[in-house]
């Protein structure tokens, strides 16, 4: 009876495992796949961390290299302590910002350690860039890519929260004001050369062109000066112009003179006479 009764036991066991077997295979299966996704998930989450560190570290790195530059290599004639603070702080703010995704870079710490007694002078910074006249085209478009680069970093710290909308506004105002000095300075350098050189038209070419320049501008009464001035200096060389196109009378006569006796010893005019 008893081995009966366990037969009759272990083959209900059998019967029940039979039973739950579907059930326990789905279950594992089902549990793998979640694990799968689960580890694919987390695969794509770290490599997406990654990736936007990588992403950060570039852009920050590019920002930082930029300003850097500017604040370094920008003329002397136009950096003022207070750009040279607000490109000092940017770069300073920027710097902080990369170094937790950076950590390894002693270059870096070494320049924010550089930056931050300096960033801490205020108003009393005082700017050490050398004056940079520009005397050619060339020269000319690189200050203007170095005003378009400011521009653009201004823009963005002002969309990053770095910069006030009004701090943003009266810094690109800013800009454009340099932008308008380049121009003066481009000009009066282009017709000061051209005189030296005893080339009165080209100087006038220089001196129409920041005519020109200073009355498209909206705020032209701020420029009133400049503008005067470029009027005076191309007055002048249309003056020299003139001088030099109008006809000298000696010349004029010895010519005559020399037209008439020409035509007096004209051998056609003799030989008209005679026939």
């Amino acid at each position: 009876m008893k081995r009966q009764a366990s037969t009759l036991g272990q083959t209900r066991n059998l019967a029940v495992v039979e039973q739950m077997s579907p059930i326990v295979i789905s279950v594992m299966v089902a549990v793998g796949i979640l694990l799968l996704l689960g580890i694919g998930y987390i695969n794509h989450m770290v490599e997406n961390s990654a990736l936007e560190k990588a992403r950060l570290r570039a852009d920050l790195t590019d920002r930082t290299r930029r300003i850097g530059d500017l604040s370094e290599i920008f003329p002397g004639q136009y950096m003022t302590p207070s750009l040279k603070l607000l490109l000092t702080g940017l770069e300073l703010q920027l710097s902080e910002r990369l170094l937790p995704v950076d950590k390894n870079n002693a270059e870096l710490r070494a320049r924010i350690a550089y930056l931050q007694p300096l960033f801490a002078q205020g108003e009393g910074i005082v700017p050490d860039n050398k004056p940079q006249p520009i005397n050619n085209d060339g020269q000319a478009k690189e200050v203007r890519f170095q005003l378009e680069t400011l521009h653009g970093q201004i823009t963005r710290a002002a969309q990053e929260g770095i910069l006030s909308a009004n701090e943003a506004k009266q810094w690109i105002a800013t800009v454009r004001h340099i932008l308008v000095l380049l121009h003066i300075e481009f000009f009066t350098n282009l017709g000061q050369q051209a005189m030296q050189q005893k080339l009165p038209r080209q100087a006038r070419l220089a001196y129409e062109r920041g005519v020109q320049f200073l009355r498209k501008q909206p705020n032209g009464a701020q420029y009133k000066t400049q503008r005067e001035k470029f009027e005076q200096q191309l007055a002048k060389t249309e003056a020299m112009i003139l001088t030099l196109d109008k006809p000298n009378p000696d010349e004029s006569t010895e010519l005559n003179a020399g037209l008439t006796q020409l035509e007096e010893d004209d051998p056609w005019q003799k030989k008209n006479i005679y026939d």
